[in-house]
């Protein structure tokens, strides 16, 4: 980016300043090579166990079920 601000040419620099602002994305998605389909389906099956139960009164428990819901993933 350094070498695109630093060229003099005015639509490169323009670039190199759009992409610094989203940097921090870029880097993440390379890191975590998570698809977005896979988010919105863990985000569904997290709201259809927050469904089925009503409401949990201990919030430890409610991420238990969670967890159990993802038995593959250590976190």
């Amino acid at each position: 980016m350094t070498q695109a601000q630093d060229s003099g040419i005015a639509a490169l620099k323009l670039f190199a300043l759009r992409l610094q602002g989203y940097w921090h994305g870029i880097l993440a998605r390379c890191r975590h090579p998570l698809n977005t389909s896979v988010v919105e389906g863990i985000n569904n099956t997290i709201k259809v166990i927050k469904r089925r139960a009503y409401g949990y009164r201990d919030e430890e428990y409610f991420f238990l079920k969670i967890r159990a819901a993802f038995p593959g993933n250590p976190r």
